[in-house]
């Protein structure tokens, strides 16, 4: 069996009737744009974050883009962000005309350091992106009283935690992506939530920012033909809410047997000193979008390779920081370096996590990643 990182063929064979019924549905009437599984997905969506508005787009890029340009972010405005990130998050910022100030990260949870936000405070400071990387929550309540403190705007990059809940001092839980002013998720295929093609979402408990979004996404029209504010064209296919109405139900199952691979994993590979398994934080569930290792004493690389070898894909989640890009030169001074986010860039590995569990494979994985240990010793 060829192993991927995620298994999208086995996902699909569980759901193929009722994902196919409803993209023939999709054909027979038509509607193509804006049709009814759009906004009947975007009403089921709601209902299962608990959030008041879902505004679907065309992809996670535009999520974010639109958050900004619905805050009404300037050219020259700071909005502070992890370095350790896919570059989408800060990419946006620089389309904008923004300045993206990176920030250092948590060695175990990889999210968002809030200890030391204070140092890259200026007058020019607007927002604050916050990632929840890998399936698990950054840590919003301190993020939530700075931004307070600050008076920033907090918008969520909720690419890869979506079903993840953030639990706070007081209990109170909310799901990631509903906590801050806006939060912004994709729909890519490989995405714990992921349709069959591009896709993306806003979600907001604000009225009047969720009317402006949506006004944004249509080319800044309320009404068609009359366009308050320039915008752009960003929606989600009718298609590929179709596709997501099947496969919202199936979410906390997905998350569910993603916990189960990841939970053998650990248990299996917790006693291997080169290795940290991933970290749960204790007010915060993990969703797993990555089960993400750290390798020390610069193996990482070698066992990348050996693995490549024996047909198991492996990812690198992120081998450069958003400063030492080359897009971002312009933004950091020359110099400039994270401790932490260097750190991970050297050591994290990435594994395969399905939704659905196979022992079979996880015990292959797991067998050869000890082989590599015991023969590189």
């Amino acid at each position: 069996m060829k192993i991927q990182m995620v298994d999208l063929k086995s996902q699909y064979e569980k759901i193929k009737e009722e994902v196919n019924a409803g993209i023939q549905e999709c054909i027979d009437n038509t509607a193509f744009i804006n049709g009814p599984a759009v906004k009947e997905f975007q009403q089921e969506f709601e209902k299962y974050l608990n959030v008041k508005h879902v505004i679907s787009c065309a992809n996670g890029t535009d999520a974010l883009q639109i958050a900004m340009m619905a805050l009404d972010l300037k050219p020259g405005d700071e909005v502070i962000c992890p370095a350790f990130t896919y570059v989408a998050t800060a990419e946006v910022m620089g389309l904008l005309g923004l300045k993206p100030i990176m920030v250092d990260v948590d060695e175990n949870t990889f999210n968002i350091a809030p200890e030391g936000l204070e140092n890259y405070i200026t007058p020019k400071t607007k927002a604050i992106v916050p990632v929840h990387l890998y399936g698990q929550s950054a840590e919003m309540k301190k993020i939530l009283d700075f931004a307070e403190k600050h008076n920033l705007f907090v918008i969520e990059d909720n690419a890869q935690a979506i079903g993840s809940d953030y639990t706070f001092p007081d209990g109170t839980s909310r799901k990631t992506g509903t906590i801050g002013h806006i939060g912004c998720t994709s729909f890519f295929p490989s995405k714990n939530l992921g349709c069959y093609g591009d896709g993306g979402a806003l979600m907001t408990n604000d009225d009047d920012l969720a009317a402006k979004i949506r006004m944004i996404a249509n080319h800044g029209q309320q009404k068609k033909y009359y366009h308050k504010v320039l915008g752009c064209n960003s929606r989600l296919d009718t298609i590929q809410a179709a596709v997501l109405k099947v496969k919202l139900k199936q979410l906390d199952q997905y998350s569910a047997s993603r916990n189960q691979m990841a939970a053998y994993y650990d248990e299996n590979l917790k006693e291997i000193p080169e290795i940290q398994v991933p970290e749960r934080a204790k007010n915060a569930t993990h969703v797993f979008h990555q089960y993400t290792l750290k390798v020390k004493n610069g193996k990482r690389d070698a066992l990348q390779q050996y693995l490549a070898a024996k047909d198991i894909p492996s990812m690198i989640y992120y081998p450069l920081p958003l400063y030492r890009q080359e897009a971002f030169e312009q933004y950091v001074e020359e110099g400039f370096s994270l401790p932490v986010t260097e750190k991970l860039c050297s050591e994290v590995i990435s594994l395969p996590v399905h939704t659905e569990f196979n022992q079979q494979i996880s015990d292959y994985i797991i067998s050869e990643i000890k082989n590599f240990f015991k023969t590189n010793n």
